[in-house]
């Protein structure tokens, strides 16, 4: 069976740092792409056109991303309105920042830049939810692109609440017109035990390699385990389709 996301189970990641170990199952259908927070213009000669008043851009990286040899560019802007910043009693910071953030994916063109994607669904700096949860986007790069790939990265703790730290990625490749999602990796290390837990899904092949037995404190090497599984479902999911600030289970 051919999926579009339909089959991917989600939640809060919240959720899944008090119940990561037997997380329940949220069925989530997704039909339509992230909407825009605002209508951006399809062409451009101008890449700050593309970009709204009153918001700035958080992150930039450059490369060539559908191959014809011009240097595209991957954004990630943030709303600097002062009513996102919200007060919070409390734990965590004493006050949140709620604004928006959005993905854009700018082609080359010989007369500007071409809007070719974008995605509305990035985790904000404060989580009212989850006032414990640091930014996402704090620490190291969101953004890379290389050989052609666009790579977007996450980076989730929490200062009270929980003991796990989560590293997720999501790969995509230009074809078809399209940002198709061709690789998912995610890593959870556990604050206290030590215990580190990979896993890494290629959806060209449905192979999924998951790795456990390593452990931070350990004084020595330990032996890792690898175990090798396939997907029960097949995925075709486009970049607009990701639901980044929730946690997914591809099955």
């Amino acid at each position: 069976m051919n999926n579009n996301f339909n089959t991917a189970s989600v939640m809060s990641f919240k959720q899944h740092f008090f119940h990561l170990s037997t997380a329940a199952a949220v069925l989530f259908n997704l039909t339509f792409p992230s909407q825009m927070v605002w209508s951006a213009p399809p062409n451009s000669a101008d890449v700050q056109s593309f970009i709204p008043a009153k918001w700035k851009i958080l992150e930039k990286v450059q490369g060539d991303l559908n191959a014809d040899g011009l240097t595209d560019l991957a954004l990630i802007i943030e709303s600097t309105d002062p009513k996102n910043i919200v007060a919070n009693e409390n734990l965590g910071s004493n006050q949140l920042n709620t604004n928006p953030r959005q993905l854009l994916v700018l082609l080359k063109k010989s007369k500007g830049y071409q809007l070719a994607s974008s995605n509305s669904s990035l985790p904000t700096e404060g989580d009212v939810e989850s006032p414990c949860l640091e930014d996402p986007m704090g620490e190291g790069e969101t953004l890379s692109i290389q050989k052609g790939l666009l790579k977007i990265s996450f980076h989730y703790w929490l200062s009270c609440g929980s003991w796990y730290v989560t590293n997720t990625s999501y790969t995509f490749r230009y074809q078809n017109q399209k940002f198709k999602l061709i690789g998912f990796d995610s890593d959870d290390f556990h604050r206290a035990s030590g215990d580190i837990t990979e896993r890494s899904i290629n959806f060209l092949t449905g192979k999924v390699k998951k790795t456990s037995g390593a452990n931070e404190f350990a004084e020595s090497t330990l032996p890792e385990k690898v175990e090798w599984s396939k997907l029960k479902n097949k995925y075709s999911i486009n970049l607009e389709q990701i639901k980044f600030n929730e946690h997914i289970e591809f099955e």
